[in-house]
C-alpha cells in the first residue's frame, strides 16, 4: 500500500509536468497568430503598405533589393564619380529631363531623379516588356557598350539606362524607370511607399 501512494504521486508529478508543458505549447501557438497580427498581412503589402529599411550599411557604389507592392525595388548608393557622369548623359537619353511625369513624383524631377543625390529608388521593372534590369555600376566599358558610363542594363532585350534610371534613346524599352513614392524618415531610414510630408 506505501508503493501505491508513491507510484500515485509519481503519476500526478508526471500529469501535472505533462498538462504545463502542453499549456506552454499551446500558449505559444496561440501566441503567434496574435503576435504576427501586427505586422502588415500579405495582402496589405501587396495592396502597397509602406516599406522600411536602414540603408545606413549600403556601401557606395552598391545597391540592394527591396519588395513592395509585389515588386523589386532597387536602392542604389551613387558615388561622387556616378553623380558627376549624370550631367554628360542628357545626349543620349530619351527623356533627359524626365518630362514623363508617370515615371516620377514631381519632388524627384531632376537630374538625379531623387531627394538625397547619392541614393536612387527605383522600381526595378523593364519599361519594355517587365524584365529586371541588371545594375551595371561600373564607369567603364562593357560588352554590350564601349561607351558606358555606368547604370542598368537589361540583358533580355539589351535596353539601357543611365546611373539615374533614364532611358537610352533608340532602345525597345519606350520611358525611364520608375520612381516609387518615397521618403527618408530620418538620415538612414528610407520609407517606400509613402511621399514626404507636404509633397503634393
Amino acid at each position: 500500500m506505501g508503493n501505491d501512494g508513491v507510484e500515485n504521486q509519481g503519476r500526478r508529478r508526471f500529469l501535472t509536468a505533462t498538462t504545463a508543458v502542453v499549456g506552454a505549447v499551446g500558449a505559444g501557438f496561440a501566441a503567434v497568430p496574435f503576435i504576427k497580427s501586427w505586422n502588415p498581412s500579405a495582402q496589405a503589402k501587396l495592396a502597397g503598405a509602406p516599406v522600411t529599411a536602414d540603408i545606413g550599411a549600403l556601401p557606395e557604389g552598391q545597391q540592394l533589393t527591396l519588395k513592395w507592392r509585389g515588386q523589386p525595388v532597387y536602392v542604389a548608393h551613387r558615388s561622387k564619380a556616378m553623380l558627376d557622369v549624370l550631367p554628360t548623359m542628357d545626349k543620349l537619353l530619351l527623356d533627359p529631363k524626365s518630362d514623363n511625369t508617370d515615371q516620377q513624383p514631381e519632388y524627384a524631377k531632376n537630374e538625379y531623379r531623387s531627394i538625397k543625390p547619392e541614393y536612387l529608388v527605383l522600381i526595378a521593372v523593364c519599361t519594355h516588356l517587365g524584365c529586371a534590369p541588371e545594375f551595371v555600376p561600373e564607369l567603364a566599358p562593357q560588352p554590350f557598350d564601349p561607351d558606358w558610363k555606368g547604370g542598368y542594363f537589361c540583358p533580355c532585350h539589351k535596353s539601357r539606362y543611365d546611373l539615374s534610371g533614364r532611358v537610352y534613346s533608340g532602345q525597345p524599352a519606350p520611358a525611364n524607370l520608375p520612381v516609387p513614392p518615397y521618403h527618408f524618415e530620418n538620415d538612414t531610414t528610407l520609407v517606400i511607399g509613402v511621399d514626404p510630408q507636404g509633397a503634393a
